[in-house]
């Protein structure tokens, strides 16, 4: 299949496969479609690292990097701005959040415990505005050979927009309503993923179905990749029926094999269905969808304090989560209650771990399948309205 996205990215398939796990990544890239690595926790020396990596792996095949880089950055030195936040979390929270804790029964962190990318982080990515943590992951990126650059949550800065110009990378950015496209068309996007509230993560209200065209209606030139509810070949078809250029697919990668969820997190999602999710702002202060658990219910609770804006809320509960994560991962059963992790509504299709290179191929095969079987729906020789007879 070709079409305008295939051609801005230099891609077999028109799938984008969205994660944080380096191998995922190299997967999708090697099965015709851009793998595009979810950067957003990573120092500039850890993010070289893997792009390193991910390049020695593809040998030139494209592949994408999906950046958190702010519209606006900090001179203040990254300790003193962490720990000014800090002291701006009420009271009432820490001791809601270590009362879960003792309820749950969550042992404190060990030495001896070891986290993937999920646990740990710098504390300089707490806020993610230091000047010199934005500038030098806009160093590491542009010093390797992306094929795309995405900006995570808002419109990439014009310093962003113009590195990437000099360098020839396009730049994507995440739309969840017309507006937003507006903004992001303004400021010179080359390329729009619109998501769907059916999406994981940060995600708006509207539905994928309705979004799609809306964006793409007003997108002209500029491509439009639909995203959220993408995992199966027939939801790729309806995406591109609907206007898009092709899929952004990010949950689908947790039910792979290559993922780095814990086998606590991917049991959990296995036997999960597509009501399980839900829009909550108790992880990062921002609205997304992730897998219900007692923590999200813990929250709504009634007496429950309300949770904060970003970046307080991830900077309150981040140790809490570690501590979750590790027990969790020792087959605590308290812990296994709370566990939950960032996912789309698709986590009802879940039936079985699968090897990342497999997922592509079932998606692209059935899409394939899917637009073969639609052209049988219009007879020989009947016109299509809006086109001229050859």
């Amino acid at each position: 299949m070709r079409t305008a996205f295939t051609d801005l990215v230099g891609v077999d398939h028109p799938l984008a496969g969205f994660n944080r796990s380096p191998a995922v990544v190299v997967e999708v890239s090697r099965a015709g479609g851009l793998g595009v690595l979810g950067a957003t926790m990573y120092t500039p020396e850890e993010l070289d690292a893997q792009l390193g990596w991910i390049e020695e792996q593809l040998q030139g095949r494209p592949y994408g990097v999906d950046l958190l880089v702010p519209a606006a950055v900090t001179h203040t030195a990254t300790e003193e701005l962490v720990a000014g936040l800090r002291e701006q979390i009420p009271r009432e929270h820490w001791r809601f959040v270590e009362g879960l804790m003792t309820k749950y029964g969550i042992p404190p962190l060990s030495e001896g415990d070891v986290l993937d990318r999920t646990g740990r982080i710098d504390a300089s990515l707490e806020t993610n505005t230091d000047e010199r943590l934005v500038t030098g992951l806009l160093d590491v990126t542009f010093s390797h050979r992306p094929a795309l650059v995405a900006s995570a949550l808002g419109t990439p800065p014009p310093a962003m927009l113009e590195r990437a110009r000099a360098h020839g990378v396009p730049v994507a950015a995440l739309v969840g309503k017309r507006s937003h496209a507006e903004r992001q068309l303004a400021a010179g996007v080359d390329l729009l993923v619109a998501q769907g509230t059916e999406g994981g993560g940060h995600t708006g209200s509207v539905a994928t179905m309705v979004l799609t065209p809306e964006v793409a209606e007003i997108a002209g030139p500029v491509p439009v990749l639909a995203a959220g509810g993408i995992a199966t070949g027939r939801q790729l078809a309806a995406a591109l029926a609907l206007g898009a250029a092709g899929g952004w697919a990010g949950s689908v990668w947790l039910s792979s094999v290559e993922d780095l969820a814990s086998d606590a997190i991917k049991s959990k999602l296995l036997a999960a269905g597509s009501s399980d999710t839900v829009i909550s702002t108790t992880r990062t202060g921002k609205a997304a969808r992730q897998l219900r658990s007692a923590w999200i219910d813990e929250w709504d609770a009634p007496g429950a304090p309300a949770t904060l804006p970003l970046p307080l809320q991830p900077m309150l509960v981040r140790e809490a989560w570690e501590r979750i994560d590790v027990a969790a991962g020792r087959g605590d059963p308290a812990a296994q209650e709370l566990e939950s992790f960032f996912v789309g509504q698709v986590v009802g299709s879940f039936r079985q771990l699968r090897p990342t290179a497999e997922i592509v191929r079932d998606i692209v095969e059935g899409c394939e399948l899917r637009l073969r079987e639609l052209t049988t729906l219009v007879a020989p020789g009947q016109p299509v309205p809006g086109r001229a007879d050859p």
